[in-house]
């Protein structure tokens, strides 16, 4: 059920090959790309909270709260995660999932937390990761809230940063979507990237 899940968008990558600043606030298709996958997480989850560091104030014409990480130094996506595992405990009480989405992926899938749940649910998995063109997409992902203070360990007293090095301790359940007619990972880095995602938004292959 959307009510049991909170949705954490990462806000994290910077453009530098994309002239600076937050990826996630470049316009595609005449708003910033934010407000679309905002659009698209929104219904799938009880809320949206918004992982970014620095002024928060830059994000202020999205109405969400904005959480800076709870663990120093730039500590990478895994930081945002815990940050949002911790965010949802106190805020949402009926919340058990969190679910970690990329801000430079605008062709979110519409039912990504439906399938994802559906999945951890079936495999008794505590993190649900998809995949798409035979590669998987590790924040893309399923978080169940009791992985909190462990998540919180592993960041802080182990100085673990890779995603793949700390889900390797537990069962993931893996989510296949199909890459046709778009794959729905496909994530802005360039100049022809963004090229790219408004051609597909302008001919209806999303």
């Amino acid at each position: 059920m959307p009510t049991e899940t909170v949705g954490v968008l990462l806000a994290g990558g910077r453009a530098r090959r994309l002239g600076g600043g937050d990826k996630c606030l470049l316009t595609l298709a005449g708003r910033p790309m934010l407000s679309r996958i905002i659009e698209r997480v929104g219904p799938q989850v009880a809320t949206v909270v918004l992982n970014a560091n620095g002024d928060p104030a830059r994000f202020s014409a999205f109405g969400l709260p904005v959480i800076a990480d709870v663990v120093d130094g730039q500590a990478g996506p895994l930081a945002g995660v815990l940050s949002g595992m911790l965010w949802a405990k106190a805020n949402v009480p009926a919340s058990i999932w969190l679910v970690s989405i990329a801000t430079d992926v605008p062709f979110v899938p519409l039912d990504l937390v439906a399938r994802l749940r559906a999945a951890a649910e079936r495999d008794g998995a505590p993190i649900a990761c998809a995949a798409s063109n035979r590669r998987t997409h590790p924040v893309m992902a399923l978080w169940s809230l009791s992985l909190a203070d462990a998540l919180r360990h592993a960041l802080i007293e182990e100085g673990v940063r890779k995603v793949d090095a700390w889900t390797a301790r537990y069962r993931v359940a893996t989510v296949e979507f199909t890459a046709d007619p778009v794959d729905p990972f496909f994530n802005v880095n360039s100049p022809e990237d963004l090229d790219e995602a408004q051609r597909l938004i302008e001919s209806g292959s999303e």
